[in-house]
């Protein structure tokens, strides 16, 4: 069993959905005709044959998922006295048919909600989306003269340069480019980008697309400049030994994401990040990353979110990573008077 994930694997669920939107949009011209052709990623689901080869291990993961407040349900039902019920649904940023089809009693509230509230409504604007990025020179790229070349040690070069050789990439040809966006073209699935390339749509950009079409009003937690202010945050060695860590494993995206899905599907979400743990996932030395990509940002989604939910009958959907534990969307909800239920 492949037992080494990179640590951009283990939170590749709670990415802002416009940074994988965008890096699909401004790199998928460079990518080989071949790399967009398979739109059914051939992955497998790691957990049923560590759970049979490691029982005593599977126990404990079990254990600390369950540990873990509010990660075993993906759909929420929240209300407040004197308020109409909302709806929290927790996603994953994908075009995978299985996530984007969404929980019977998820569509059905989404189809009644007056208003639906994303991560960001600005994703709605492909131009808008794209001046966030480029407004600031340093979201996507040095500009200090700083190399990725200069960065990578000969041996890391190599490894880098190896794994985008397929995509018809090069380190020389991004030199320039940040190396989180590098290494989220490694740690994006070629079947997802097919998908994408033929109209496919993100859950979260499904979700804003058909809300505008049914003249629901649209509304977002946060901007595109703050969700990249994030980003550029996160120390520049993490995000080296992320690049890395992503040319080391982009054999194993797929059986990753795949174990993720399912563990999404099953509603498990308080176990994605404890599974991959197990099966290898470099989480240690993450927590930087972490507190900026997902506790800052789960503040701030549910200190704004809490006003648009006072207005009763809103859909709001975010990161499913972004809900369970104690700094969770969830919590911190319940914490702003809210009472917050699961729905099966």
């Amino acid at each position: 069993m492949p037992r080494k994930f990179d640590r951009l694997l283990t939170l590749a669920a709670a990415f802002p959905l416009v940074l994988l939107l965008l890096l699909v949009s401004t790199l998928l011209f460079a990518l080989p005709a071949h790399a967009q052709e398979v739109t059914s990623c051939q992955a497998r689901n790691l957990l049923p044959d560590e759970k049979a080869n490691n029982p005593k291990g599977y126990a404990e993961l079990e254990a600390i998922a369950k540990a873990i407040p509010n990660g075993d349900h993906i759909f929420w039902k929240v209300e407040k006295p004197g308020h109409e019920p909302s709806w929290l649904l927790g996603t994953m940023h994908i075009t995978d048919p299985r996530v984007t089809a969404m929980p019977p009693a998820a569509r059905d509230a989404f189809a009644d909600a007056d208003s639906v509230v994303l991560e960001s409504d600005e994703i709605l604007d492909p131009k808008k989306a794209a001046i966030a990025l480029f407004s600031k020179a340093e979201y996507s790229t040095f500009v200090d003269g700083t190399t990725l070349t200069a960065l990578l040690s000969p041996e890391d070069l190599a490894t880098v340069n190896a794994a985008l050789k397929p995509k018809g990439l090069s380190v020389e040809g991004l030199n320039r480019m940040k190396p989180w966006l590098v290494a989220s073209v490694l740690s994006l699935p070629s079947c997802e980008v097919s998908r994408k390339n033929k109209g496919a749509l993100f859950l979260d950009m499904k979700l804003a697309v058909q809300a505008r079409k049914a003249g629901k009003e649209v509304l977002g937690v946060e901007t595109l400049a703050e969700q990249f202010d994030a980003m550029n945050k996160v120390p520049l060695e993490r995000h080296i030994k992320s690049l890395v860590g992503a040319a080391k494993s982009v054999d194993k995206i797929n059986d990753a994401i795949e174990t993720m899905i399912n563990l999404y599907l099953e509603g498990q979400i308080g176990m994605i990040m404890p599974a991959l743990g197990m099966l290898g996932a470099e989480v240690e030395g993450s927590s930087e990353f972490e507190k900026l990509m997902i506790l800052d940002r789960n503040r701030i989604m549910a200190d704004r979110g809490a006003v648009l939910l006072d207005r009763g009958n809103v859909f709001m959907a975010v990161g499913a990573l972004h809900l369970p534990g104690e700094g969770g969307v969830i919590e911190l909800l319940r914490k702003r008077g809210f009472t917050v239920t699961p729905v099966s």
